[in-house]
């Protein structure tokens, strides 16, 4: 995989040569526009407003409208400027407690992978951080932009965490939230018996994109079908349910927990056969 960017941190008088690499990678179907009639591909084209005609790559700039239809125009050179002070750095500012800091304001992993002469430096930084309990709070250019970023650890790994400024951020007063009426003891209760009960040890493999599996396993029917049209569907979803007594749907949801689990085996039971099955 090729880094998106190298660079290095740097922090004190410290400097660890680092390359930056994706620590996601999300396989979407990719869909093309087809006319109904033929299925010839619709291509996009850029059309401009005034007089409907199409526009060349090369005779497209980019503007900010400042005012109902006034734009200024931006030229690379004024991108280059404005990032006439940024460097191939991740500059750290600060260390903080990662319990101190919301995980909405976390958004994109990458991983940092030390390169020439940079791994005692950066083992010394992982390790610090993870005795410390602690991430770092830093400032990166990445491509033109910009961000703030978070450096933690990941195991043998340092990842380069993107953050929200605070004030990309919606606060909860500015979507006036209703006011809510005093929890029950009784129904708190409950609600913590029937979290209890669906309480399991984390293991991320135990969670599929079930749309995205379903999506394909319908292209591969309409393929092998020549394309002609499909049963509909069934309908699975349920209807909405108007919570009217909330203490007696605990209840009910108790019970069907409880039944549900009795018969589930242990999940280490239900991985093995996975795997044996695979």
């Amino acid at each position: 995989m090729r880094p998106i960017w190298t660079g290095s941190i740097s922090f004190g008088l410290i400097n660890i040569p680092v390359a930056l690499l994706p620590a996601a990678n999300r396989d979407e179907l990719k869909f093309r526009l087809l006319r109904a009639s033929d299925h010839s591909p619709v291509n996009y084209k850029r059309i401009a407003e005034a007089d409907g005609k199409e526009v060349p790559w090369d005779q497209i700039v980019k503007g900010y409208e400042y005012e109902k239809g006034k734009f200024v125009v931006l030229k690379d050179e004024d991108f280059k400027r404005v990032d006439v002070e940024a460097t191939q750095t991740v500059e750290i500012m600060d260390f903080v407690a990662l319990s101190e800091i919301n995980p909405i304001f976390f958004y994109k992993p990458y991983y940092m992978k030390p390169t020439k002469g940079g791994t005692k430096a950066y083992a010394l930084l992982r390790e610090t951080l993870r005795n410390e309990r602690k991430v770092a709070i830093a400032k990166v250019v990445i491509k033109t932009r910009q961000y703030l970023a978070a450096v933690k650890t990941n195991g043998e790994a340092l990842l380069l965490e993107l953050m929200h400024f605070a004030d990309e951020l919606v606060q909860p007063a500015a979507l006036d939230f209703p006011k809510f009426p005093p929890v029950d003891k009784n129904e708190m209760a409950m609600a913590k018996t029937l979290i209890g009960q669906m309480t399991v040890k984390w293991d991320p493999q135990d969670y599929k994109d079930e749309y995205q599996d379903a999506l394909l396993k319908l292209v591969e029917k309409k393929v092998e079908s020549g394309g002609h049209a499909l049963e509909p569907p069934r309908q699975t979803s349920r209807p909405p349910a108007n919570v009217v007594d909330l203490a007696d749907v605990l209840r009910r949801s108790l019970e069907e927990t409880a039944g549900r689990k009795s018969k589930k085996p242990p999940a280490g039971r239900v991985r093995a056969a996975r795997r044996k099955a695979a």
